[in-house]
C-alpha cells in the first residue's frame, strides 16, 4: 500500500511548492481469522498465527537474543494514531510537519490514507495485547517516533519542504533508524533534501525505504529509494516470490521482505489486512532495530552490511538482483552470525556527500577582493661623480667618440672613394683620345 507522490510542474509564483497525487494499492480490510490446521496449536492466538513472517524470516528466533530494547525507530508517514493498546507504549515522541496534524504527530493526516502511518508503525514495533496475543511488531521493545506528513492537498505545507524538516527532527531526537514507506515516482529529489539526508548519515542513522508497488504505478524505484546510502526494500509474496503487484524493481533494491497478506493495526485499534512494500520496509526497519540492540557497537554501514550479507539469495538470481537485491532477509542470522566489519556502506559506490559534489551545481564562490599592499622598490645604483665641465667650444671625450671621430672617418672614406672615381674617369678619357692606328705622311 505504498503511496506515490508525483511531482507536477507549477507556476513560478508557487516556486518551492509540490503537487502530489496519492495512489493506494487497495484499502485495508479486517484481518481474516485463520482456520486451525491439524498441526496448529488450537490455543494459539489467530493473529499471531497469521503473522507468518515472524517464523519464516527468523524473527522469533532473533527474539531469543533481543527484542529491540534501547533502539528508536522514526516513522515518517501519516502519523501513528493514539489510543491503541498495542502502540501507545511504543510511541515516545512525535511532531507534525504537514501543518494540519496535531503537534505530537499522533493525529493521522490525509483523507484517504490516514491509517497508513499507524499500520507501518505497528509492523515495526507493536506490543501486542499480551505475551502471546494481539498483533506484535518485529522489534516489540523498540521505541517509535511519530512524524506526521501530509501528501498532496491534505497538507498546508508543500511536501518537498516537509521531508527535510521531518528527517532533521527525527535525527535530532535520537532516531537510530528512519522508515520511509512512500515514493515520489521520480528518480531525482529536491536539492533541499540533500542536507537532511547528509545530516542523518553523519549521525549514524539507518534509513530504510520502500521500493514501491507496480499496482500503484511504480515500475521502477523512485526517490527517496534512489538516494545513495539508504536501504531499499523490495516485496515478495508469502512463498518468497517477487510480488507482481505489491513490489517493483530497481538496481538500488538491497533486500526483499514480505509485502503480501500482511497484517497491521489500524487507527481504531483493529487488526486489518493490507499489502505493499510499505509493510515490507518496517519489517526490515524492525530487523535493523534488533541488530542495533544486540550490537550497539556497530555503525549504520555495518548494520546494513549485516542485513544484506545474511540475506538468503533467491535461486536463479545473481545478487544484487533488481527484484530481490541480495535476497530475503533473515533476522536470526542478521543478529547472531559472524559478519566481518566493513569500512563503508556496501550498497553504494559513491557516498551522498561525493554525489552532491559531483552532480549538484553549487553557487560559485565569490571572486576574491584584490588588496594593494606596500610595494618595495629596489634602490637605484649610486650616481657617478660629476666631472668638471671644459670650455664649450672644445669637444668633450664623448663628443669625440660618438660624433667627431665617426664623422672624420666617414668623410675620409668618402674623399678616398671620390678620388678613386676621378682617377678612373681620367684614364677612360685618356684612352679614348689616342689614335686608333699608324699614319704615314708624304712630302710633295
Amino acid at each position: 500500500m505504498t503511496r506515490n507522490v508525483g511531482r507536477l510542474r507549477v507556476p513560478a509564483i508557487l516556486a518551492g511548492a509540490i503537487a502530489a497525487v496519492v495512489l493506494l494499492t487497495g484499502a485495508a480490510t479486517p484481518a481474516p481469522t485463520p482456520s486451525p490446521s491439524g498441526t496448529a496449536d488450537p490455543d494459539a492466538d489467530p493473529i499471531r498465527e497469521a503473522e507468518y513472517w515472524l517464523d519464516d524470516y527468523g524473527i522469533t528466533e532473533a527474539w531469543k537474543t533481543t527484542r529491540g530494547k534501547g533502539v528508536t525507530i522514526a516513522v515518517i508517514d501519516t502519523g501513528i494514531a493514539a489510543g491503541s493498546e498495542q502502540l501507545d507504549t511504543a510511541v515516545t515522541d512525535g511532531i507534525d510537519v504537514s501543518g494540519v496534524g496535531s503537534a505530537d504527530g499522533r493525529t493521522p493526516v490525509g483523507a484517504q490514507d490516514s491509517s497508513h502511518g499507524t499500520l507501518v508503525g505497528s509492523v515495526a514495533a507493536a506490543r501486542g495485547t499480551g505475551p502471546d496475543t494481539g498483533f506484535i511488531g518485529v522489534a516489540p521493545e523498540a521505541q517509535l517516533l511519530s512524524v506526521s506528513v501530509g501528501f498532496g492537498a491534505s497538507a498546508a505545507v508543500p511536501f518537498v519542504d516537509q521531508v527535510p524538516e521531518a528527517i532533521t527532527w527525527a535525527v535530532d531526537q535520537g532516531a537510530d533508524i528512519i522508515n520511509l514507506s512512500w515514493t515520489t515516482n521520480t528518480l531525482s529529489w529536491d536539492e533541499s533534501w540533500d542536507e537532511a539526508f547528509l545530516h542523518a548519515f553523519e549521525n549514524d542513522v539507518v534509513i530504510v525505504v520502500a521500493a514501491g508497488n507496480r499496482a500503484a504505478g511504480t515500475r521502477v524505484v523512485g526517490a527517496p529509494a534512489t538516494i545513495p546510502g539508504v536501504l531499499v526494500v523490495g516485496g515478495v509474496d508469502e512463498n518468497g516470490k517477487a510480488s507482481v503487484e505489491a513490489s517493483t524493481q530497481g538496481i538500488t533494491i538491497g533486500v526483499a521482505a514480505p509485502s503480501e497478506k500482511l497484517l497491521g493495526v489500524a487507527p481504531d485499534g483493529r487488526v486489518v489486512s493490507w499489502k505493499g512494500t510499505s509493510g515490507a520496509a518496517p519489517i526490515v526497519a524492525g530487523i535493523a532495530a534488533l541488530i542495533r540492540s544486540a550490537h550497539p557497537e556497530l555503525d549504520a554501514d555495518n548494520v546494513i552490511n549485516r542485513i544484506i550479507q545474511t540475506a538468503d539469495p533467491v535461486a536463479g538470481t545473481t545478487p544484487p538482483d533488481p527484484e530481490y537485491g541480495y535476497g530475503l532477509v533473515d533476522a536470526a542470522e542478521a543478529v547472531t552470525a559472524n559478519v566481518p566489519m566493513v569500512a563503508d556502506n556496501p550498497l553504494v559506490d559513491v557516498e551522498l556527500e561525493e554525489w552532491i559534489r559531483l552532480y549538484r551545481r553549487g553557487d560559485a564562490a565569490p571572486a576574491p577582493t584584490p588588496t594593494i599592499g606596500d610595494v618595495e622598490v629596489p634602490p637605484l645604483p649610486p650616481a657617478e661623480p660629476p666631472t668638471e665641465a671644459g670650455p664649450p667650444w672644445l669637444p668633450s671625450p664623448d663628443s669625440l667618440r660618438e660624433g667627431t671621430l665617426p664623422l672624420i672617418a666617414g668623410s675620409a672614406a668618402g674623399i678616398l672613394v671620390t678620388l678613386g672615381l676621378v682617377a678612373v674617369v681620367r684614364r677612360i678619357r685618356k684612352a679614348r683620345s689616342r689614335p686608333s692606328g699608324n699614319t704615314q705622311s708624304r712630302s710633295s
